[in-house]
Formats: C-alpha cells, structure tokens, sequence
C-alpha cells in the first residue's frame, strides 16, 4: 500500500467524516491482511481495492447479523489514496480488549466465564436465518481450507504428499493426516452460519464480560463445529474447560466434538501446508508453524490427550510405534 504517513492520514479523514467530528489520536492495531486503525470511538480496516475481497464480505454481512453480535458499522466505501483505491471499513469502538490466542493470563474460572459467553453469542449466530442476497452470500465459496468431505480431504491430503517432493513434511505425519482423513465422515453440513475464524484473538472482553465478535471476512454457510475449533483449539492450557463449556451448552458428548475438531483442524492444516509449499517466499514461517501443529495433532493426539480420553483414535497406532 501506498506511504505508512499517508494511510494513516486517509485513516483520519474518513473517520472524521463517519464520525462528523475529529476522531482524536488514532494508532495502528496488529493485522496481518489489513492497515486497521484505532481511535476512542472508531476502528478502521484499510485494504487496496485490488487485495482480496473478504473485506467486501464482511462489510455486506454486518447490518444484518444479530443484534449485539458484532461491532456496528458506522460507514464503508472506496478512498482514492495517492493513485490507488482503498476499501475501508469504520466500525464503531467496542469496550474491551481481545483475549488473546490461548487466553494467556486467564485463570480457570475467567476461561470458562469467557467461554460460556462466547457460545452463547455464537449459538445465536447458528439460529439466524438469513434470506435474499445475505443467505446467497453466505453460500458463495471461499477457499476457507475447512472440512467439506471425506473425499474432499482424502484428495487435499494425497495432493499435498504429491507436492512435497523434498520430503519437508515428515512421512509419519502425513501417513497420520491420511488416517484422520480416511475415517472422516462422509460429508459436511452446510446449513447455519458460521464465523468460521473466531479464536480468541477476534473476540472483545471487559472485566470478564464479551462485548464484541470480530472480523466476519471468513463468515458463511456451514457446520456448528466448524467454529467449535477455532474457539477450543486456542484456548491454551484452558482447552478442556472450554471444550466442556461447549458440549455443555449444546448437548454434545466430549468424544463427538473432539471428532469433529480433530477432522477439521486435519483439513485446515492440509490446505495450509499446500499453501506453503506452492508459496514458499510468501510466507516463510508457515510451513514450520503448521508442521509443528501437525505434529501436535499426529504425535501430541491434540484432541484425545485429556482425562476424557476412552477410545483409540486414528491415528493412535502411528503415534505409539
């Protein structure tokens, strides 16, 4: 994107504008796909017009979603920025911060405060029903790299043993992949909306209070478990609270939901380690993140280590060789 000043500056006028009134200092918040800007009353996510297009998706989405969901929309558009367009995005400020990826700092009890809310605001997610242009939005594919099929993953996992020619995957872990992969169910259900990226680190909390989910770019037509993982699988060493919290809230047994996570966060890493190995220069550390999480999955049995764990799982018999 253009200068870091001059961002910054566009930042500022179209706040000022969504606002009516200067909007006071503005800093610069962590993201990885956009410039997002933060004042007292307003946050601003900035990509050029020739970037992907989630943003536009989330932008659509956000006046219909449930009430009290997610931070409102105060204004979007398109700002010429030197010779090129960005798209923004305004959104009024929520109260709070985010947990952060594994809840760090979180005692026991605020984990499970944290979580029980969070469900129940996903749940009400789960029961919107979305009709006209939003539903057909909703359906629109995304290369989201989640779990659609056995078949579906069978073929991802065989493609990206294909793709590593040098052996930069460990045998054992993708004979471990294909083993989640080969005892996957049949098919995914595509029938509430998802969120579909929310971890802990696109939510907001206030004195152990959710106030806000974020980030809805990834939003679309899928299964509960599909953000049952994203919600679980970050949440460090606070991991089994929350995957009670879960089957609590929506009458599932432990040994159904640690299935169903297990299998989707096989089919996200599948899709992240292709990407990486088509991609290398673009992101480096990706393929040595998602090796370790394979690992993790593989080797660590992320989903069946817990006190909860009664039967063997597919990948049991690579991990105790």
């Amino acid at each position: 994107m253009t200068d870091p000043r001059h961002t910054h500056m566009a930042a500022r006028t179209i706040a000022a504008a969504a606002l009516g009134r200067d909007p006071g200092p503005m800093t610069t918040a962590p993201s990885s796909s956009h410039h997002v800007f933060a004042g007292s009353d307003v946050v601003l996510k900035l990509i050029d017009t020739d970037g992907h297009t989630r943003l536009n998706r989330e932008i659509a989405l956000a006046p219909h979603l449930p009430p009290g969901l997610a931070a409102p929309l105060l204004d979007s558009g398109v700002h010429r920025l030197g010779t090129r367009n960005v798209r923004y995005a305004c959104y009024a400020r929520v109260p709070g911060t985010a947990p952060g990826m594994g809840l760090p700092g979180a005692d026991s009890t605020t984990a499970r405060v944290l979580a029980e809310q969070a469900v129940q605001r996903l749940l009400s997610l789960h029961a919107w029903k979305p009709t006209g242009h939003v539903a057909q939005l909703l359906k629109e594919p995304l290369d989201h790299g989640g779990f659609t099929s056995r078949e579906a993953l069978v073929t991802e996992v065989d493609a990206l043993a294909a793709l590593d020619g040098r052996g930069a995957v460990p045998r054992s872990l993708l004979d471990g992949l294909a083993a989640i992969a080969e005892s996957a169910p049949h098919h995914a259900l595509t029938n509430v909306p998802v969120h579909a990226d929310c971890h802990w680190d696109n939510w907001l909390a206030h004195d152990r209070a959710v106030t806000a989910l974020l980030d809805f770019e990834w939003a679309r037509f899928g299964t509960p478990a599909d953000d049952w993982l994203f919600l679980v699988r970050f949440s460090g060493p606070h991991m089994e609270t929350v995957l009670d919290v879960v089957a609590r809230a929506t009458r599932t047994p432990v040994e159904s939901l640690r299935s169903d996570c297990e299998v989707r966060e096989a089919a996200h890493l599948a899709s992240d380690l292709r990407a990486a190995l088509q991609h290398p220069d673009e992101q480096p550390k990706l393929l040595t993140d998602r090796i370790r999480s394979l690992e993790e999955l593989v080797v660590g049995r992320y989903w069946w280590r817990g006190p909860r764990r009664d039967r063997m799982t597919p990948t049991d018999s690579l991990a105790e060789h």
